[in-house]
């Protein structure tokens, strides 16, 4: 029997709108992130049988409005948490670009390590610890369905490690504000995926 998972981003939040890289900063969700959560509730009602969630705010208020009608209780996981960036934590791309040129050019084109200034470390821990966690979710409830309810950085490290994709496809991924990435494990639990950022409850 397949096992299904769902990794789902978060919803909106005013440094989302400001094109602000949040990490690890606890940072809540907008109003249009509240709407947002509550189509992507409407969209999946009935859909899973267990919901995990990352500790943070944004995180966890989407998965508290996805799981209302279900009678589950989100599950936190620290694991799924947002990738830490360190001292980029707060700037945007431009401000990022200006700030530490060097470094983010090489986070953008280094394909085995993409390192991060402080935090996280690189992409590449971040994929191992992301991967681990979906792995292990999965593991733990063969052959049922699991929402998960992360964040766009770690959802894409966790692709990258569960299907060993060079580090430079972080950038040429784009995860939206309660999108939803579908995937299945067969018997033997090797991995698919179904669909990704699929956003068309909103």
């Amino acid at each position: 029997m397949s096992t299904i998972i769902y990794l789902i981003r978060h919803g909106e939040t005013e440094w989302n709108k400001l094109g602000k890289f949040q990490g690890t900063k606890d940072i809540a969700l907008s109003e249009n992130g509240l709407v947002q959560a509550e189509y992507l509730s409407k969209r999946l009602y009935g859909y899973f049988d267990y919901v995990y969630t990352s500790p943070l705010k944004r995180a966890f208020k989407t998965a508290e409005i996805l799981a209302e009608n279900s009678n589950l209780t989100p599950i936190i996981c620290e694991s799924i948490k947002e990738i830490n960036f360190g001292e980029w934590e707060g700037l945007t791309v431009t401000e990022i670009k200006n700030l530490y040129s060097n470094e983010f050019d090489l986070w953008r084109t280094d394909k085995g390590d993409a390192p991060i200034c402080g935090g996280e470390g690189s992409l590449l821990n971040a994929s191992i610890r992301g991967a681990n966690a979906v792995l292990q979710i999965a593991h733990a409830h063969r052959g049922k369905k699991i929402a998960l309810v992360a964040h766009g950085g770690i959802i894409k490290a966790a692709l990258i490690g569960i299907f060993d994709l060079p580090m430079t496809m972080y950038h040429k991924l784009h995860i939206g504000n309660t999108s939803i990435t579908k995937l299945i494990f067969n018997d033997e639990f090797s991995p698919i995926i179904d669909f990704i950022n699929d956003t068309s409850h909103l």
